[in-house]
């Protein structure tokens, strides 16, 4: 089973895991304000921020249940493998010109209505899905001329988008969007539900101040789209 951690940083830990159990996510263990993992389709972790690694910030992590296998499977790019404290060995995987994912030996869940999607912004896509699919992601849906592509694990989601090098965070919601929305607001967060050309998106204020967070609705309109598996 390959599943996507999506790993977020922040100076409001509480905030994030408030914001996380009323998604749906659920903590395996009780969060401290280092480090707290939530699952669902996927898993959501919650880091403090620290010197490396800015409030808002957010990298794209891999549970895969072979890491030799991986290491094998990613030969062609530039992998370092080394020894995290409470991780265990890790790969880093980097591209010429985008963020680096990294990749460990674990399991996550694939339950509920809500599924991490970071999305991978770079402007050539080539190497980002020869990555993830050397890791086992398989395409989804993709833009008919370019530029979007969603790469989906046994659990959580990666959307590759071109642009500028960067990570950014957004969650894919399936069900009723608008009930979603009512439980945020409920629970104190301020959601709107916004008409994009591919699908309903609800937007939620960043507890750091940030960009604002995207819980993309389940894309049904194929228009300038295709299925690709």
């Amino acid at each position: 089973m390959t599943v996507v951690q999506q790993i977020v940083y922040t100076e409001r830990p509480e905030r994030w895991w408030a914001l996380a159990e009323t998604l749906g996510f659920s903590p395996t263990f009780a969060p401290s304000p280092e480090w707290g993992e939530f699952h669902a389709d996927g898993v959501l972790a919650v880091h403090c921020a620290t010197a490396d690694h800015a409030a808002g910030g957010v990298d794209i992590h891999v549970l895969v249940p072979d890491l030799d296998a991986a290491a094998s499977a990613l030969s062609a790019f530039d992998v370092s493998r080394e020894t995290m404290d409470g991780v265990g060995e890790m790969l880093t995987v980097r591209t010429a010109s985008g963020p680096a994912v990294t990749v460990s030996a674990g399991t996550g869940t694939v339950s509920g209505d809500i599924a991490v999607q970071p999305i991978w912004f770079q402007e050539d896509l080539t190497a980002p899905r020869a990555i993830l699919e050397a890791l086992g992601l398989r395409a989804g849906i993709a833009a008919d001329r370019g530029g979007w592509v969603e790469m989906r694990g046994d659990g959580g989601v990666v959307g590759l988008h071109s642009g500028s090098a960067r990570v950014g965070l957004s969650f894919e919601a399936r069900g009723d969007l608008d009930a979603h929305a009512r439980r945020l607001r409920d629970a104190g967060f301020d959601a709107a539900v916004v008409d994009e050309a591919f699908a309903r998106t609800i937007r939620i204020p960043d507890p750091d101040g940030g960009d604002e967070i995207w819980i993309n609705g389940v894309q049904d309109d194929l228009y300038g789209y295709h299925r690709e598996g």
